[in-house]
Order: structure tokens, then C-alpha cells, then sequence
């Protein structure tokens, strides 16, 4: 029931992108002048292919603006530096996106490669395409087959096209294209990751064992291989043991295993590598601290790190915690998150979405399978709810899916008492659920435990399933091309909020191939009036695009609504920086005003400081007149006094018979 994280590296290749830029016309300069591209295509698609071709050769736009006397210099620079951080793998693929669309069959005229006859093909049932030859021709017949419980499995109409090698695509169909080679043992819970236009199988779980083979299964020649393995040498040899429940990731030429079960766990996770070059396993050394040894976890690689969340351990606790190994450094660190976190669960399924948000979905509890979603922004490292629009999913565990553009497919899964029969895909904008197409029967796309990665069919995309239990083990491969897929134009403008509708409706077929006498007979036929077959995808973009008008038109009420509030804002500032003014003046005035009293007043601290010195004076000029009053009052005291003492000697002299002339002389002596 492990659900393993896929990243979508068989989206695009170099060599089909490098060989689908030569027939457009780049050869690769900087400044070439795209003279083919123009006179090829409108001038919006060669703008976006010039745009592509420089973002998947070059990588960012770094370069100065042009001046704005050139404007198609400055239209190439602004398709070009619209694309952001856009991963090279991603331009690569949406170059042969695009150039696919506009011409389909380029590659045939750039490869001179002759395309075979499409061979007429019945609708409206589960299809097994065997190889069949005539005269020496291979090409794919058609067989009917049923779902084990005798119903066959309901599809709906889709448009037939014809693909070189002779297969041939459904599209919101789930067909078993034909396949040679022996194919890997039956199991559930592996690993699978897409490299160099290659599936591989690594690991899982068969019978209650674990296995530690890996196979291949090549997507241009659709042939099964095993893949001879063998440990490194080295004085102490590595024990790469047989594991399930673990994660495969594609790594530059590596392939990486990712935690897993096993008969003797760990005690931490281990991470493991697979050289495709050596064919060699080894023991990667992990630096910090590493999360506990786990299974059924969902990993996502982003960027140069993996984010490992969730899972089950080794002694059966849930999980809910957040890892991120540095693929650089090689260096674990936990990571503490704000919000409310999943509840513990495992053999959930994860996808990253514009390179910064986690969203997980579904997995079980020991008694509890979930249907939430939830979202880790990755920049924040905030948890959060979004609520779920569309037909929502039933609860599921062990299901897998994988992501094309802003679509993220889920395949399989189940809750222990039926498998999920739907195939599902959510907008990862938009939130909103739809039913891209269903099967009947204990089929494996009912499974749990089965893989889905994303494979490249002459530069389409489209979905690879393998294995899975459901009630019996699997060893097929189913594979479906879906009609769904948004409008490239959304990812290179970075508007997330708005989706546009390209949706592949349902082309009449004018060509009848019959099969007879050993030729092939092309019958052209003239229009035929006939209602094109709307998809379900088609419904639920329809769905989409209702909603979104919705919220438009709510985002363009707000967005009035403050347009108006900045008006009034802005009238209100003008009208505070008038008032600004005025104040100003008049502080400028009460600053002169200011200048004029401190002038005042320091002419009068200069008049009170003389006035104090006067009085300083005065009150030394008061205290000598008063000494000189003082004086003057004892001298005429003195004076007083000796006048009383002359008539006093006198009065004495006279009555003692002393002339007055002698007794003043006596006094005067």
C-alpha cells in the first residue's frame, strides 16, 4: 500500500528537444535572428519557442533590457525573462510540447521516418494491442479483452492518431500497448522513476517478500530488460538489501532508493544509489540527523533537495514529520512547520507544485483511510487546509500519481474492502477534482500499491502504470494518454489564477484502413456530420473555467474596489502634503518669530546682567554710607559726651573754689 512520490522526468529529452530546435530554425546563438521559427509560426508561439529555447540552453534571463528603439528585440526579451526560474527539463519539455501542437508531424519530416497505417480501433472497451506482421511489417492489431469479473470496462470515444512506431494512443483511456521481453515478477509497494525515456522497477513486495531486482522497460521499442547489478568493491561490502514501501528518484545518472521495509531495518533511513553507468549499487553517507527508518512515505524532489514527509516506521508509528535532505551537501535537517500539520499516516501521495508548495493527499492511519488535502507552503513552511472543489475523491490509501503541468493524476489506491476505480486529476490551482476516466473489475488500475510515472510517446505525454495488489499480484502495464492538459501559455506567464482551455477534442476520423488481401487500403473519407464527443476533462475544464470567471469576477470587483480606495488614498495624501506645506510655512514663521525672541531675550539677560552690576554697586556704595553714617553718629557721640564732661567739671571746679581758666586747664591736660 506504499505510494511512492514520482517526479516527471521523461517529460521531455535533450535529443528530441535539441532535434525539434533544429527543424524550428534556432541554431543556438544568443542573437540568432529565428528567421524559420517566424515564417513557420504566428509570431506568439515563435515568440514563446524563441523563450523556451533560451531558458532550456541558456537557463534564466540575465541579460539587459534592449533599448526601446528595437521592439522585437524587446518582445524576445520580455517572452524570455517571463519564464522566471523555469527548470531546464521543463523548457525542454514545453519546446516539444508546443512544436508538437503547432505541427504534428514534424518529427516524421525531420527524421524522414515513414509513419505507418493506422489500423481502425473499437471503442468503448478495455484494449490490448498485440504486434502482428504482414509481409514483413510490423504494426499493432487490436484485441478486446474483459475485466475478470466478465463486464468490460467503460471508456469513452476518444480520437485514434497515428504514432510512427506502429502503437496506438486512446486518448482518457487506460490500454495495454504491446510489450516484449520477460517481464519483472508480480509485485506491489516498488519503486519506479523515468530516465533516458525508461522506466525503471526496482524492489517491492511479492508474496510478503521483499525483492531486490531491478528491470527496465525501454519506451522507444517498449521491450522489458533486466538490469545486472552489482555492489561496489570495497574492503567492507555494501548490503544492499532486498526492500518495499520505498521511494525511487532519478538523479543526474543515478537512481536513488529512499527509505523503505525491510526484513532487518535500520535505524534511520538509508539512502541508496544505483550507477547506470557501473551498474553498481552503493551506500550514499548521509550527514545530521536522519529521520527514522520508515516505509510507505511520500518523497518529492525540489530543486537539489529532497522533502521526505510522512510514513510508516518500523515498529508501526504513524508518522507526520518533515525531513529535507540537501542533495549537494548530503547534509538531513527536520523541519519545524507552522500551521496544523497532517494527522500520522503512510502510502499517502505528495506532488510539488510551481516549485514551492507540498500538496499531500489521501493515505491511511492503522484504521482510518483519508480523503483531505493538504498544503505545505515550502518557502513559509506553513501547513494549510484548501478546501476541495469538483466530485471529490473517495478515501483511499496506496495510490500513486504523478503531475503534467498544473494536473496532478492519481491512479489507484484503495481502502481494504475495494479498490479505487477512478482515475482522478486535480487543478493544483484551482483545487478542483475531476474523473478523467474509470475501469470495472479487479483490474490493476483498481490496485493499491501500483506505480505511476510519466512517459514520453513521440513527445506526448502520458501516463505508465505497473503493478499493484488487489487481491492477486500484478505485473502489467497500462498506459493512458489524457486529453486534459491546461494551456501551456498558463505556466510561461506565471498566472496561476487563470487557466486556459486546451482541451483535445475529438477529431472526426477521415481515414478507414482496411486490411485486405495482404495490402492496406487507405479510404479517405469527405466530412461526415457528426457531433465531436465532449471528454470528461473537457466537462471539468469547463468546470474550471465557470469557476475562475467567477473568481474573476469577483477579483476584478475587488480589484475596483481598490482601485477606488487608492484614488481616495491618494487624494487624501495629496491633501495631507498640502497641509504639510502650510505647516511647514508657518513652522518656518514661528521659527523666525523664535530667532526674534531669543534676540530679545538676549538683550535683556545683557540689560539684567548691568542692572545686577549696578545694584552690586549700589549696595556696596549703601553699605560705606552706612559705615560713614555710623562714624559720624559715634563722633558726635563722642562729641556730646565731652561737651557734658566740660560742664560737669565746671559746676565741680566752681564749688571748689577753682577758677574756670584752671580747671579747663585741667581738663585740657
Amino acid at each position: 500500500m506504499t505510494t511512492m512520490a514520482r517526479t516527471s522526468t521523461g517529460l521531455a529529452y535533450p535529443d528530441r528537444f535539441y532535434a525539434a530546435a533544429s527543424y524550428a530554425g534556432l541554431d543556438g546563438s544568443l542573437n540568432s535572428n529565428n528567421n524559420d521559427v517566424s515564417s513557420r509560426f504566428s509570431n506568439e508561439v515563435a515568440l514563446i519557442l524563441y523563450a523556451l529555447y533560451q531558458q532550456a540552453t541558456i537557463g534564466p534571463c540575465d541579460v539587459p533590457k534592449p533599448s526601446s528603439w528595437n521592439p522585437v528585440e524587446q518582445s524576445k526579451w520580455k517572452s524570455w525573462q517571463q519564464l522566471g526560474n523555469m527548470a531546464t527539463t521543463e523548457a525542454m519539455r514545453l519546446f516539444v510540447k508546443i512544436l508538437e501542437e503547432e505541427d504534428p508531424g514534424w518529427y516524421s519530416r525531420a527524421s524522414n521516418f515513414v509513419l505507418e497505417p493506422t489500423i481502425d480501433v473499437q471503442m468503448n472497451h478495455y484494449s490490448n494491442f498485440e504486434p502482428i506482421t504482414e509481409n514483413g511489417n510490423s504494426f499493432a492489431e487490436t484485441k478486446t479483452i474483459t475485466a475478470e469479473n466478465g463486464s468490460l470496462v467503460q471508456t469513452q470515444d476518444k480520437d485514434v492518431i497515428s504514432e510512427g512506431l506502429g502503437s496506438v494512443v486512446i486518448y482518457d483511456t487506460w490500454i495495454s500497448p504491446p510489450i516484449t521481453g520477460q517481464n519483472p515478477k508480480a509485485r506491489y509497494q516498488h519503486g519506479a522513476a523515468v530516465l533516458q525515456e525508461k522506466m525503471y522497477i526496482y524492489g517491492g513486495n511479492h508474496n510478503g517478500r521483499y525483492l531486490g531486482d531491478l528491470h527496465v522497460l525501454d519506451f522507444r521499442s517498449w521491450t522489458w530488460s533486466k538490469v545486472g547489478t552489482k555492489a561496489v568493491e570495497s574492503p567492507s561490502p555494501v548490503n544492499i538489501a532486498p526492500c518495499a514501501g520505498h521511494s525511487l528518484i532519478p538523479w543526474g545518472n543515478k537512481l536513488l532508493s529512499i527509505a523503505g521495509h525491510m526484513k532487518d531495518p535500520s535505524e534511520t533511513i538509508q539512502v541508496k544509489a544505483f550507477d547506470l553507468q557501473t551498474g553498481t549499487w552503493s551506500m550514499l553517507k548521509t550527514y545530521g540527523k536522519p529521520p527514522v527508518s520508515r516505509g510507505g512515505q511520500s518523497v518529492n524532489l525540489v530543486g537539489t533537495t529532497l522533502v521526505i514527509f510522512g510514513g510508516q516506521g518500523a515498529n508501526r508509528t504513524l508518522l507526520n514529520d518533515l525531513y529535507i535532505l540537501d542533495l549537494e551537501t548530503m547534509t538531513w535537517d527536520e523541519i519545524d512547520v507552522a500551521g496544523v500539520a497532517p494527522l500520522p499516516r503512510s502510502d499517502h501521495a505528495a506532488a510539488v507544485h510551481a516549485e514551492r508548495y507540498l500538496l499531500v493527499f489521501g493515505g491511511s492511519s492503522h484504521a482510518t483511510f483519508f480523503n483531505d488535502l493538504h498544503v505545505l507552503d515550502l518557502q513559509t513552511m506553513e501547513w494549510s487546509k484548501p478546501a476541495q472543489l469538483g466530485e471529490l475523491p473517495t478515501p483511499r490509501a496506496g495510490h500513486a500519481g504523478v503531475t503534467i503541468g498544473e494536473n496532478w493524476f492519481i491512479a489507484g489506491g484503495g481502502d481494504n474492502k475495494s479498490g479505487a476505480s477512478k482515475t482522478i486529476v486535480l487543478n493544483m490551482s484551482s483545487f478542483v477534482w475531476s474523473v478523467l476516466t474509470s475501469v470495472e473489475g479487479t483490474v490493476p488500475l483498481a490496485s493499491e500499491g501500483l506505480s505511476l510515472v510519466v512517459g514520453s510517446l513521440k513527445g506526448d505525454d502520458i501516463l505508465v502504470s505497473f503493478g499493484g495488489y488487489n487481491g492477486r499480484y500484478n505485473s502489467e502495464v497500462n498506459i493512458l494518454n489524457p486529453s486534459c492538459k491546461l494551456n501551456l501559455q498558463s505556466n510561461i506567464t506565471e498566472a496561476p489564477s487563470t487557466v486556459h482551455n486546451v482541451t483535445n477534442t475529438t477529431r472526426d476520423l477521415r481515414s478507414e484502413f482496411e486490411i485486405e488481401q495482404g495490402k492496406i487500403r487507405e479510404i479517405v473519407m469527405d466530412n461526415v456530420d457528426s457531433k465531436p464527443t465532449i471528454s470528461e476533462c473537457e466537462k471539468t475544464n469547463e468546470r474550471i473555467i465557470a469557476t475562475l470567471k467567477v473568481e474573476k469576477q469577483e477579483l476584478e470587483s475587488s480589484l475596483s474596489e481598490e482601485k477606488l480606495q487608492s484614488l481616495q488614498l491618494k487624494q487624501q495624501l495629496l491633501e495631507a502634503e498640502t497641509r504639510n506645506a502650510e505647516l511647514y510655512k508657518e513652522l518656518q514663521s514661528v521659527r523666525g518669530q523664535l530667532g526674534t525672541e531669543q534676540s530679545r531675550c538676549f538683550k535683556l539677560e545683557v540689560e539684567v546682567a548691568e542692572l545686577r552690576q549696578k545694584l552690586q554697586t549700589m549696595e556696596t556704595l549703601e553699605k560705606e554710607l552706612e559705615l560713614l553714617q555710623r562714624q559720624k553718629a559715634a563722633s558726635e557721640q563722642a562729641a556730646l559726651n565731652a561737651k557734658q564732661r566740660q560742664g560737669a567739671s565746671g559746676v565741680w571746679g566752681w564749688l571748689a573754689g577753682n577758677p574756670p581758666e584752671y580747671t579747663a586747664i585741667n581738663n585740657h591736660a
